[in-house]
């Protein structure tokens, strides 16, 4: 490597390059013939040899110095460029740009037109810095110990500041807990103007759930009145929804509970379609009454294809169905059956119809699966509505279930469906639930089409089926078809 390398800052030279500035060998007693410090002519470079030398004994990065270390944060040695400067000039009468390997240019951070060099401590009266010692922390140990003999009282007006510090804010945490009601007042107080933006800070938010806790209900409604306006912005945020869902959880007065609302009500769609706020709605469901709720489950009627087939929305509307009452469930039923055919073709909607399906009463099945008739074959295509016509076919009543399945009883569209990696489990399921009369209708259907698909997959299950059960004459069907007969018929 050449002198020249040296001044260039390059991103990938390797610090713990034993020849690099930082391992430069000081035992040796001629430095002046070591391959890093000499000049092209090979005479010994006695000027950069001072600079390395000042700088290293400093513990400063050769890299930063000169306008970039690829290390960043994890290079071992300092990044600083205010110590003081030293005339080295008169000690070596060497000028700046005569030597040909030394071009002050390249100091592209110095605000002087020629570079700036570094002492070794001897220049300044100063001790070597050991290193690392700028990056040095105190332990959670000592941490702690920094409030052993502290009192709230004489933190009054510096609390807010406390409140953002991780250790301040588990030793006012702690305090709280202790149920001093003079301590809790003097908290209070002092970050009571602030308590928005504390409930979205990253350890202040632990502090504000504790004081919604251990507060009084006055001053808890004074907490209510304070974030009302905010309240939506605070639920979005990931340490903010974390303190409304405590809020929500310990309001007990009637007008706290009011305001709450009347302020997630400015929109709670998207409070329900979002990754925090969906939680702060859901709180609301588990916590509050049916008739504190109904802004919910109003929200979720006017905008039910926008909250279904969200992927947070979907399982919130979930959650509004198990909290309803029979009138509000009714609500919500009726909805999602008005856009049942968009729904289940929706990778998040056709939760939300078989989540209604699942509920096992008759009353909403029927609501859920009419709207399906006339479009069996079409939606037994699909990956997320074949799921949900499987289910139907399942939950249905006699009569219901018998329309779902004379849709399949045609030929030429039943060889399409059972050549479908999606249909055919819904022509499986139909076999398992037909009643007597139509599965007989159902297998002479796919008796000529045997042949077709005996070496598909789906074939093959189709085969299976039919001798698991036993179905008449199909030994006979078998030897015309070429098919193995596993177990004979009784």
């Amino acid at each position: 490597m050449s002198l020249a390398s040296l001044d260039k800052p390059d991103a990938s030279f390797d610090h713990s390059d034993s020849y690099s500035l930082h391992s430069y060998p000081h035992e040796s007693s001629d430095n002046s013939y070591h391959p890093k410090l000499r000049s092209r002519n090979s005479e010994p470079n006695i000027y950069m040899q001072n600079i390395i030398e000042s700088n290293n004994s400093y513990g400063i990065c050769r890299y930063f110095l000169q306008g970039y270390c690829s290390r960043g944060d994890r290079c071992h040695f300092a990044h600083v460029t205010n110590l003081p400067q030293v005339q080295q000039r008169s000690q070596f009468n060497v000028p700046y740009n005569s030597h040909p390997n030394i071009n002050p240019n390249k100091h592209a951070h110095s605000t002087s037109s020629s570079p700036q060099f570094f002492p070794g401590p001897s220049a300044v009266g100063v001790p070597t810095p050991k290193l690392g010692a700028s990056k040095v922390k105190k332990t959670p140990e000592e941490e702690v110990n920094r409030f052993l003999s502290v009192e709230v009282k004489d933190l009054v007006g510096q609390i807010y500041y406390f409140c953002k510090d991780q250790y301040g804010c588990r030793y006012l945490q702690k305090q709280i807990e202790e149920h001093e009601k003079d301590v809790i007042s003097i908290i209070f107080n002092d970050i009571f103007q602030n308590f928005a933006e504390l409930m979205i800070d990253p350890f202040g938010n632990y502090l504000c759930q504790k004081l919604i806790e251990y507060c009084t209900e006055e001053q808890r409604g004074e907490i209510v009145q304070q974030v009302s306006t905010n309240l939506i912005e605070i639920s979005l945020n990931i340490h903010g929804t974390r303190a409304v869902q405590k809020l929500i959880e310990f309001v007990n007065v009637h007008d706290q509970t009011e305001t709450i609302i009347n302020a997630l009500n400015v929109d709670p769609v998207s409070l329900i379609k979002d990754l925090n706020g969906n939680h702060v709605i859901q709180k609301c469901l588990s916590k509050l009454s049916h008739i504190d709720n109904q802004f919910v489950f109003d929200a979720v009627s006017r905008n039910c294809m926008q909250v279904a087939t969200h992927r947070h929305g979907c399982c919130v509307l979930q959650r509004c169905i198990d909290h309803a009452t029979d009138i509000q469930r009714s609500q919500l039923v009726n909805e999602i059956a008005r856009h049942a055919l968009a729904l289940v073709q929706d990778p998040f909607g056709n939760y939300v119809v078989q989540y209604v399906l699942d509920l096992g009463e008759i009353k909403y099945s029927e609501c859920i699966v009419k709207p399906f008739i006339g479009n069996v074959c079409l939606l037994s295509v699909q990956k997320f509505s074949s799921n949900v016509i499987e289910k139907c076919i399942r939950v249905s009543g006699q009569k219901l279930r018998a329309s779902l399945i004379n849709e399949l009883l045609d030929q030429d569209r039943l060889e399409k469906l059972l050549c479908d990696s999606f249909a055919n489990y819904v022509v499986q399921t139909a076999l398992d639930y037909a009643a007597p009369d139509q599965r007989v209708k159902l297998i002479d259907c796919i008796r000529p089409i045997l042949p077709v698909i005996r070496n598909t997959p789906y074939g093959k299950r189709i085969q299976s089926k039919f001798l698991r059960d036993g179905v008449p004459n199909y030994t006979q069907l078998a030897y015309n078809t070429g098919l193995t007969v596993t177990k004979p018929f009784l």
